[in-house]
């Protein structure tokens, strides 16, 4: 039951996130059919944009590549006393 409501739940929200007709016309050409709401309204908000998408492309970067390599390598390290635990 649990995953049948998880399929439905996941297609509603991508239905949610695509721009309804009314929207997409008013919207630019690069953000066309993506989102709802008015439209920038200036450079700053695509400046705002772009910064907001660096940002979470680093956190991506960063969370993948140190959840595949941590790094940790000294035996002093946190990790080692609650794995050794005894």
């Amino acid at each position: 039951m649990k995953k049948y409501f998880l399929i439905v739940l996941l297609g509603l929200s991508a239905h949610a996130a695509v721009a309804c007709e009314a929207c997409e016309k008013q919207q630019p050409r690069i953000l066309r059919g993506l989102v709802h709401g008015g439209t920038p309204q200036g450079p700053m908000d695509y400046v705002a944009i772009y910064i907001m998408i660096a940002i979470t492309l680093a956190t991506l970067f960063y969370s993948v590549k140190w959840l595949l390599k941590p790094g940790e390598k000294t035996k002093t390290h946190v990790k080692h006393r609650i794995l050794n635990e005894e």
